[in-house]
C-alpha cells in the first residue's frame, strides 16, 4: 500500500532520508492489527521520553523488551493458566508484539512495571562529535608569513616587523 502523498521530489533532493521515506510511505501497512495494548508516549524534556503500555495481567517475567537498532520491541506472552475455572475472562491476556521505531542516538535506559502499566524510560544522547559547535573566525591558529619574506626586506634586523611597514620605513629614507 503507498500513501497519497509523493515522496519523489524530496527523495532526489536529499541524501540519507531512504528509511524515513520508505517508514512514511509504508505507515499505513499493518495498523489495523497493532493497537493492543494501547500505549502513551510522554515526552519528559527535549532528550528524555517515556512509553507507557498498559499491560495489566502480565507479570514482569511475561514480559520481553528488546531493543535493535532504531527498533525497540516489546512482546508479552502469558503462561498457561494456572487452573483457575473462570467464569468470565474481562482482562486481554492474549499475546502482543509491539514494535517502535526509535530515532538515531535514542537509548533505552530502563523500564519498570507498576500497577498494569509498563513504563519504558528513553533518552536521546547526541556525541559530543555530532553536536553543533560555535567555529570562531580567525580564532583558532595566527597566520604567519614565511620567514624568507620577512627577513627579504629591509633585512634580517628588522624581522619582527611586517613586510607594509619595512616598504613605508624604505621609502622615507630614499625620499
Amino acid at each position: 500500500m503507498r500513501s497519497a502523498f509523493d515522496f519523489s521530489p524530496y527523495r532526489r533532493s536529499t541524501v540519507g532520508f531512504d528509511r524515513l521515506f520508505d517508514m512514511l510511505e509504508t505507515s499505513g501497512m499493518g495498523q489495523a492489527q497493532e493497537n493492543y495494548p494501547p500505549f502513551d508516549l510522554i515526552k519528559l524534556d527535549d532528550n528524555q521520553f517515556r512509553i507507557e503500555l498498559a499491560v495489566a495481567g502480565f507479570k514482569p517475567d511475561e514480559i520481553d523488551i528488546t531493543a535493535q537498532q532504531n527498533v525497540l520491541i516489546v512482546s508479552g506472552k502469558k503462561r498457561e493458566d494456572d487452573g483457575a475455572n473462570y467464569i468470565h475472562r474481562g482482562i486481554a491476556t492474549r499475546s502482543f508484539e509491539r514494535r517502535f521505531a526509535l530515532a538515531d542516538h535514542i537509548q533505552v535506559r530502563g523500564a519498570d512495571l507498576h500497577e498494569g502499566l509498563l513504563s519504558i524510560d528513553l533518552l536521546r544522547e547526541i556525541p559530543e562529535a555530532m553536536k553543533p559547535r560555535k567555529i570562531n573566525i580567525g580564532g583558532g591558529s595566527e597566520r604567519s608569513e614565511p620567514q624568507g619574506e620577512r627577513s627579504a626586506i629591509g633585512g634580517g634586523d628588522q624581522q619582527g616587523r611586517r613586510a607594509s611597514e619595512q616598504t613605508v620605513d624604505a621609502e622615507a629614507q630614499h625620499a
